[in-house]
């Protein structure tokens, strides 16, 4: 199922901008950090930074493990806190020591022994993921990576992996059962949230844009005509307050009940976006209209938008207009800018204009 909304992708600024340390060099560049980037796909690194030993994405929204395959000298992988359901598309990590994969939604056990081309693999984090909660978990694990020294930060000690290997295929019979068991719950959940994604959606199609940007629902079109009076009589009468509406929804997004999974977890963080992105447009300053000072017809009109005290004064005796505009004490002549017309005066004080009709 898809989720809409912006993602992150890797790309070479954002390598190049966490690469300070390596002059920012990405072609020789060791070690890299991109935690908490929103990103939702491994892409690119096992093209442009072929020297990496050490690469920490952890904390954010990738589903699959891939595109890491040519990355022959790495070393320590951090994928802790994503959405990884599988463990796969690492047997060409030759190098690799440390895997961490804390708090994801690994639940297929078995894909474990795709680690067992991964010789040098020493330590290995599943804390937080569903198979942990598999009964014989540690057992399997133990006996299906004999090359591994930890499992969960805890150490294997030589009886541990004995006893693990003598009875592999007993618990490799019990964690099938329970994988199965697994798999028909999360597609189970897959189809729940297809249901809630798709009645979300056609709740968006009943509901229109009012004069503030919010969605209110459009009951003309998905009432019967009967019930379209009373339900408009009953709103002209107990008329709804969006803020106190939006509050509703906001209060049942978060309290209403739901399953951990990899898609409540993006649901989520796309709603957290668009509240941020929302909360950002509200912020924008509205551009200011254009200033009148001449209509259309060629009528000047009387500004004061410096908001100035003056006067206005005619001289008979010697026919003339006498115009007293008080302005900021010591304030810079060069501040002020007159255009004096046969039917008007234009004094600008500050870049704001004051216009006065002369006759």
């Amino acid at each position: 199922m898809k989720f809409k909304g912006k993602s992150v992708s890797v790309t070479e600024d954002l390598i190049r901008r966490r690469a300070e340390h390596n002059e920012c060099e990405i072609f020789s560049l060791e070690e890299v950090s991109l935690h908490q980037q929103d990103i939702e796909r491994i892409e690119h690194l096992d093209r442009w930074c072929k020297e990496l030993r050490i690469l920490y994405l952890q904390n954010n929204l990738i589903p699959r493990i891939e595109n890491v395959g040519r990355l022959k000298k790495l070393e320590y992988l951090n994928l802790a806190l994503n959405n990884i359901e599988v463990i796969e598309n690492l047997e060409g990590c030759e190098s690799l020591q440390k895997l961490d994969l804390t708090v994801n939604f690994v639940g297929r056990l078995s894909s474990v022994e795709s680690l067992r081309h991964n010789i040098h693999l020493r330590e290995l984090f599943l804390v937080g993921n569903p198979c942990t909660q598999f009964e014989g978990y540690r057992q399997f694990v133990v006996a299906a990576l004999p090359q591994l020294k930890s499992l969960d930060g805890t150490e294997i000690s030589r009886s541990e992996r004995i006893r693990a290997s003598q009875g592999l295929e007993e618990a490799r019979r019990r964690v099938a059962e329970q994988e199965q068991e697994y798999l028909r719950r999360r597609a189970e959940e897959k189809e729940e949230a297809r249901r809630k994604e798709a009645g979300v959606e056609e709740e968006k199609k009943e509901r229109k844009p009012g004069f503030d940007g919010r969605w209110y629902t459009d009951i003309n079109n998905t009432a019967p005509e009967s019930e379209k009076n009373k339900e408009n009589q009953e709103l002209n009468e107990n008329p709804k307050n969006p803020e106190e509406d939006e509050e509703q929804r906001e209060r049942e997004f978060w309290h209403t009940p739901c399953s951990f999974t990899p898609e409540s977890r993006l649901e989520a963080h796309r709603h957290l976006e668009e509240k941020r992105r929302a909360k950002e447009k509200g912020k924008e300053k509205k551009p200011k209209a254009p200033r009148t000072l001449i209509t259309a017809d060629g009528r000047v009109l009387n500004i004061n938008e410096p908001k100035l005290d003056f006067c206005l004064t005619e001289d008979e005796e010697n026919n003339t207009i006498i115009l007293d505009l008080e302005v900021y004490r010591h304030m810079d002549t060069s501040l002020i800018d007159v255009d004096v017309q046969p039917s008007y005066a234009r004094v600008s004080v500050k870049g704001k204009p004051y216009t006065a009709l002369l006759g």
